[in-house]
């Protein structure tokens, strides 16, 4: 790069949760919602901090707040499902990050192997069972042993970047 390229400004002083938050919201992810199904019947919610994490063994990686009310009865059952939310799962997102509520009112699911729900037109869904969890501050670092999955490759993602949903690039031409 030449010295005349534009750089991004820095933040001066102290990292706070704010300039975290602004800094690392130029970063687009998709959304998720983790379920499984619970002796009182299904559980879920909403995570944005998903990712691919090993091929072998097959993991994937997930982080809910420390606060959240629903994983710790998700990891008492031991298996789960990731969905990964399609473009048109907004309500998904908003619904199943609500507390206090029946969450899957009015949401129709089928079954993963593990008896977990599958949301119905989701872009993927990943079984899963606990393989481990780490420290991760003020959430939990959860990685997953992918079970089995399954994809549908004409779903195009639901995408948050910078505090707001945004359309895909295939979506927008």
């Amino acid at each position: 790069m030449s010295g005349s390229a534009a750089r991004a400004d820095a933040t001066p002083g102290p990292v706070t949760p704010e300039s975290l938050r602004d800094t690392l919201g130029a970063f687009a992810s998709g959304v998720v919602v983790v379920t499984a199904q619970g002796p009182d019947g299904p559980l879920g919610f909403t995570c944005q901090s998903f990712s691919s994490l090993s091929l072998d063994p097959p993991l994937v990686s997930f982080s809910p707040a420390r606060s959240s009310s629903t994983w710790p009865r998700i990891r008492e059952i031991g298996s789960f499902c990731v969905n990964v939310l399609a473009a048109d799962h907004e309500h998904h997102s908003a619904g199943f990050a609500r507390s206090g509520v029946d969450k899957f009112a009015g949401v129709d699911w089928t079954s993963a192997p593990s008896g977990a729900p599958v949301l119905d037109g989701v872009g993927a869904w990943i079984d899963c069972t606990l393989w481990a969890e780490h420290d991760g501050g003020d959430h939990t670092i959860v990685a997953a042993r992918v079970e089995a999955l399954g994809a549908d490759t004409d779903r195009l993602p639901l995408l948050f970047f910078r505090g707001g949903y945004h359309l895909t690039p295939r979506e927008s031409t």
